[in-house]
């Protein structure tokens, strides 16, 4: 094999949630463990959240900080750059000349999301990847021609994608230009294994309303807040013979402190969604409390006796088959995951440590197998991790996708 210069650029420090910190750095760190010269990057524009000052600052205060600590905790103290691009350009981290080499001589870049522009704040980079972990709205953008998404992507050698069925027959969804692999969540199964949880709890994490990205697709609106699929079922608690927690942003819709740069906007939980989900059983807990944190974030799956959630309609009803990196955390945890189908059970097995769902009905049985035996759908939901997200394996496969 030969030793590749690989560099990951995200937005975790930008977006200093949990949940963004896994999901950066278990690529990251994983390209490291396959033996690769590999480092993690932050240049974008973006003024940075402050979740101390609760709005978004133009300083590196809090974020620099928070990267330096995440990286140091996956063995990455010495791999890590930020740019204050939204200031004064300066780097942090690995000092200018270094890290604007690395970057120019990389084999591939890979730019999470394309969340980072590259050529407008004249950064020289090697091939540039576009790693798509969010499908079907750029993709849905794109064929629409939406100037802007077409501007971030054209500016790509290649992309890949968490959508695995995008590109096959049957789905929908028109691929972005230079698609070279389909793939999914790397995730470092050391770092998640678990003994029995602690709760009697299934639960899932995630924001409850957003606006900003419903899109239009061949004469339907398709939608982007997962609120709207949550309601389609928010009689489960009712039905089953089971706890169910969701965690998330509880703050009215008044307090969330957008700026004016954030494309995908957090409403928030108004009072009457809080009220209905209390009355049909769910328990609410403000995410607040452990997702600014990976360590208990990690923690609050570990926890859990498993995940209930859904996915976004756009995701659901174009059949993208995109997997959460959060549900293949809860695997490796060895907690079976209940999902809402996105035509995933095309590569991942299902009806053993995960399960989906199109109806009510699929959901109550579901539970049913769950707690009818649940040691082995533990069991087997680890074992989908080590057969399916094992990171060495997920990013050794996509490295050879690329031709690298």
């Amino acid at each position: 094999m030969r030793k590749l210069k690989l560099v990951v650029v995200g937005t975790m420090a930008s977006e200093p949630y949990a949940g963004m910190a896994w999901m950066n750095m278990q690529i990251a760190a994983g390209l490291r463990r396959l033996g690769h010269d590999a480092y993690y990057f932050e240049t974008t524009s973006t003024w940075p959240y402050d979740p101390v000052r609760g709005s978004r600052v133009r300083d590196s205060e809090y974020a620099a900080g928070y990267l330096a600590r995440i990286a140091k905790r996956f063995g990455m103290s010495d791999r890590w750059a930020y740019r204050r691009s939204y200031l004064d350009k300066e780097w942090l981290g690995l000092e200018r000349h270094t890290a604007e080499g690395i970057l120019a001589d990389a084999d591939a870049v890979f730019n999470v999301a394309g969340a980072s522009r590259f050529a407008e704040e004249n950064l020289k980079t090697g091939p540039l990847i576009y790693f798509g972990t969010d499908p079907v709205y750029h993709e849905l953008a794109y064929a629409a021609r939406d100037a802007k998404t077409r501007e971030v992507v054209d500016e790509h050698d290649a992309s890949v994608t968490y959508g695995e069925n995008i590109g096959e027959a049957g789905c929908a969804i028109p691929p972005l230009p230079h698609l070279r692999a389909r793939t999914r969540q790397p995730v470092l199964l050391d770092e998640w294994e678990s003994g029995p949880p602690a709760r009697a709890t299934f639960t899932t994490v995630g924001n409850w309303k957003q606006d900003g990205r419903d899109i239009q697709f061949e004469g339907n609106t398709y939608l982007w807040s997962k609120h709207h699929e949550f309601l389609k079922f928010i009689e489960l608690p009712r039905l089953v013979n089971a706890e169910l927690e969701l965690a998330s942003n509880l703050a009215g819709p008044l307090s969330i402190p957008d700026g004016p740069e954030d494309v995908v906007k957090g409403l928030g939980m108004d009072d009457d969604a809080r009220v209905a989900l209390v009355k049909n059983g769910w328990k609410l807990v403000p995410g607040t409390e452990f997702s600014l944190d990976p360590w208990p974030y990690r923690e609050y799956i570990q926890q859990s006796r498993g995940e209930f959630t859904v996915a976004r309609d756009l995701n659901v009803r174009l059949r993208s088959g995109w997997f959460s990196e959060r549900s293949a955390c809860y695997h490796a945890a060895g907690r079976p995951v209940i999902t809402q189908d996105t035509g995933f059970g095309s590569v991942l097995p299902t009806g053993e440590g995960l399960f989906v769902f199109n109806t009510m009905d699929d959901i109550l049985g579901a539970f049913q197998e769950v707690e009818g035996d649940y040691q082995r759908h533990s069991r087997a939901a680890r074992s989908i991790a080590e057969d399916y997200f094992r990171a060495e394996t997920v990013l050794a496969r996509l490295l050879d996708d690329l031709g690298l």
